[in-house]
This record gives structure tokens, C-alpha cells and sequence, in this order.
């Protein structure tokens, strides 16, 4: 296989991702040429659609976006005429990459990291890809009150986690906190709760003892506890709280436990959140929302309607739809936006559900979510209409790498094939750095 200057580039870093010193240097590309797209329909999520728009990206970045735009003489240019250019999809909630979290020990476990269960060579994240995801909040399940750290992961193509995590300014990866009410953490896990009252009462105590560790600086504190560490960053808003939880009465309790404790909160799923809407408004907060058309043998999923999307955005509430993959396959993304406007949602509003809602949610606005000159150079590429059932992705890249290309015939059965086609998920992944390195060299 030759060494081209791509694959050097991307082997190279990988290879700086891998150490700790780099984790917050800037992400590496191998795009060393620009690339223009130009003669598409660009839905950039701010502004205006621009009609026979042209996007230019170099260095991993969108460096100009517009209806007339100088695009530089050193770039490949991309007739993209006929097609769609939009943001690469923001999924606030998923389970992909074998992603595991806290045991049966306990049910309050926020020690626990999503991150160190992730396999990110596994081909649920190369099906991702081919729906057009381009981050996803990685998080375990909820089966526990808290059942650990999410893991934030931008879906570049990898081989560890280094390779597709996302660091803040401290070097940091970045992440939130699962916790869940309801069914599902009652009575299955050791010492956890056998009502909805007690689920309750069991996060007011824990969060309470961890107030007097957390009221003392570092270097204070005799001996380190990584639960309460966690928990210190989850009370001072460090750590996002990702709640599962479907009921209108789960939903109020949890934001009374909000209230009492100040940390920043985003509702996940919210069946019944429609009909909460004006007092999710008042408490300004946000939702994380999904559309089950089949809710099958879960109780708390059975008053779930496609109108209640449409609600959530006329009252005002930060609304994102997500796929809680596997429930929601990840390339059936599209299709949750659509179901929305079905159910009364507007075309802009879902679209911006898809994308920068659920950046703003997660506090990743400035990086990812819209098209526009700075931002990573995060896109997809649709032969039509976003919403239509007949569109397709046709190419999805992450920071202007190409990491789904659906002319290749092997990088297609990530988007056809059923459960199972693509376990050798990596053959294909591997396949598409050799069609971008020939690529970027002009060889196609």
C-alpha cells in the first residue's frame, strides 16, 4: 500500500492525539489544499438557504460560505450542483460504539466514564457516518439514577478514543452526566429504589453529601473521591446533567431536584414534554427529544405523539431531536425531523433540531451546528430535499475529512444493509482513506 502524503498526515495525527500533552492542541488534517463545493443549495442553519452557494473548507475549518464567493486557485473545486450542503448531524443522544456504564453494585455510580467502554473501530459508528452524524453524545444507560460520565465524540474516523473525542480549553475530554428516573432504575440494581419516591430522595441525599467536599478548594480535601469529583462538576456546572425521563410527573421532579441544586439540566426523551411546555419555557430548560412511532412494550412511551415537537418549539424550549441509537437507527435521523413537521413542527425549526439546537445544548455552538466561516468543517452532502424520504446522503465529512462516500460501493452497505451487514466495520472505514488520499491529490 504507498505512503501518500495523506495517510502520513493522518497517521501522524493519530499519533499526537495518543499522548496526553497534545489532548488540546488543535485537531490535525490531513486536507492541506482547499476544497470548494460550489453550485449547491447550503442550508447553514443561521441565516438565509443560499441558492447556488459555494462552501469552502481548508485545514478542517469552513473558511467562505456564500453566493459569490473568490474561491482560491489552489482548490479542488466540487460541482455540487443539485444537491444539498447542510451541517453534519448533532445527535444529543446515543449509544453507539459498545458504549457500557455503571454495574449492578449501585444505583448512583458518577465515577463511572462512558469513555472507557467506547470502541470506537466499531461499525455502529461507520453507520453513524452514513446518516450524516457527525457528533454524538455518547452516553451509557439508564438503568441506574446515575449511571456515569457521557462521552462527547466527534465521529472522525479513528482507532482510539483520542482520535474522536472532543477537548475543551483545559485538555479535558468533554462529556456530561447520565441520570435517569422512572422504570428504568427501580428495582433491578443493588440497594437502588423500589419507587419513584425513593429514586428521589436517594439523588437529593448524594448530592447533599457531596456539598461540604465540594465547598473545599482541591489541595483541601483529605482524600480524593472520584464520585464526588464528578458530582462537584455536575453542582457547579461544569458537567451537564442528561436526564432520561418520560412521564410529566418524572419530568417535574426532576426540575424541582434542578431548582434545589442549581445544575444545568437537559431534559432527554420527554414523551409527555409537550405537554409541559410552557413550564420547560419558564424554567428555560432545554430538550433533547425523541419521536417513537412504534413504542412497543415501554410503558412510559405509550402517550409519545408526533406533536409534541411542534408544542415544545411554539412555547419556546431549546428543542434537539436525537436517535438514542439503537432505538432509533443513526441514519434514520433524517426521517425523526420530518416526523416532527408532520406532527406541526416547522421545516427550519426541525432542521435546526438536527443540528445547531443540539450544539447550543451541549455548550459546542462556537465549534460545530451551522455552516459558517470558522467553525469545523463538519457537512453533509443529500442528492435532494433534507426531509424527503427519497434523499440520500451522499457524503458526510468531519473537519474537511471525507469519512462516508456512498459511491463506494463498500462504504455503501453502511447505509442499505440491515443489522449485522458491516461487522468488519474497519475494512470499508480504511477503504475510504485510500479514495480521499487519491482524491486530494487529484487522482479522482
Amino acid at each position: 500500500m504507498s505512503d501518500t502524503p495523506f495517510r502520513r498526515a493522518t497517521r501522524l495525527a493519530r499519533c499526537l492525539c495518543a499522548g496526553a500533552a497534545l489532548a488540546a492542541a488543535p485537531q490535525l488534517t490531513a486536507q492541506d489544499r482547499p476544497v470548494a463545493f460550489t453550485g449547491a443549495t447550503i442550508m447553514p442553519m443561521v441565516g438565509e438557504r443560499i441558492d447556488n452557494g459555494t462552501v469552502v473548507i481548508k485545514d478542517g475549518r469552513i473558511v467562505a460560505i456564500g453566493a459569490n464567493v473568490a474561491i482560491p486557485s489552489d482548490a479542488q473545486v466540487r460541482d455540487a450542483s443539485g444537491q444539498v450542503i447542510m451541517p453534519g448531524i448533532v445527535d444529543t443522544h446515543s449509544h453507539i460504539g459498545q458504549v457500557q456504564g455503571a454495574d449492578r453494585s449501585a444505583p448512583i455510580q458518577p465515577e463511572v466514564r462512558a469513555m472507557d467502554s467506547i470502541n470506537p473501530r466499531d461499525h455502529s459508528l461507520d453507520k453513524a457516518r452514513a446518516g450524516g452524524v457527525t457528533f454524538a453524545n455518547v452516553m451509557p444507560g439508564s438503568g441506574h439514577l446515575m449511571s456515569g460520565q457521557t462521552f462527547y465524540m466527534k465521529l472522525r474516523d479513528g482507532d482510539v478514543i483520542e482520535d474522536v473525542a472532543m477537548f475543551g480549553e483545559d485538555g479535558e475530554m468533554l462529556g456530561g452526566m447520565k441520570m435517569a428516573n422512572g422504570t428504568n432504575p427501580m428495582g433491578w440494581v443493588t440497594g437502588g429504589p423500589g419507587t419513584r419516591a425513593k429514586s428521589a430522595a436517594l439523588v437529593r441525599q448524594t448530592f447533599i453529601e457531596a456539598q461540604p467536599y465540594c465547598a473545599k478548594d482541591e489541595d483541601e480535601r483529605e482524600e480524593r473521591d472520584l464520585a464526588k469529583d464528578a458530582l462537584c462538576e455536575v453542582l457547579s456546572g461544569e458537567r451537564l446533567v442528561h436526564h432520561h425521563t418520560h412521564r410529566a410527573d418524572d419530568i417535574m421532579t426532576v426540575l424541582r431536584l434542578q431548582r434545589e441544586f442549581g445544575f444545568d439540566l437537559l431534559i432527554q426523551h420527554g414523551m409527555e414534554a409537550g405537554d409541559l411546555a410552557e413550564q420547560l419555557a419558564a424554567a428555560n430548560v432545554p430538550v433533547s427529544h425523541i419521536l417513537v412511532d412504534a413504542p412497543g412494550g415501554k410503558v412510559e412511551a405509550q402517550n409519545s405523539r408526533i406533536t409534541s415537537a411542534a408544542d415544545l418549539e411554539r412555547a419556546g424550549v431549546l428543542l434537539s431531536l436525537h436517535s438514542d441509537d439503537p432505538i432509533v437507527d443513526s441514519r434514520m435521523m433524517l426521517r425523526q425531523a420530518a416526523l416532527a413537521v408532520r406532527g406541526g413542527m416547522t421545516r427550519e425549526g426541525a432542521l435546526r433540531a438536527l443540528t445547531i439546537n443540539g450544539a447550543r445544548q451541549v455548550g459546542l455552538a462556537d465549534r460545530i451546528g451551522s455552516l459558517e466561516v470558522g467553525k469545523d468543517a463538519d457537512l453533509i452532502i443529500l442528492d435532494g430535499d433534507p426531509l424527503s424520504i427519497y434523499s440520500k446522503v451522499l457524503e458526510t465529512w468531519v473537519e474537511g475529512d471525507l469519512v462516508f462516500d456512498r459511491s463506494d460501493p463498500e462504504e455503501a452497505k453502511f447505509a442499505t444493509g440491515g443489522y449485522g451487514t458491516a461487522s468488519d466495520g474497519r475494512a470499508a472505514a480504511h477503504h475510504h482513506l485510500d479514495r480521499e488520499a487519491a482524491m486530494l491529490e487529484g487522482g479522482l
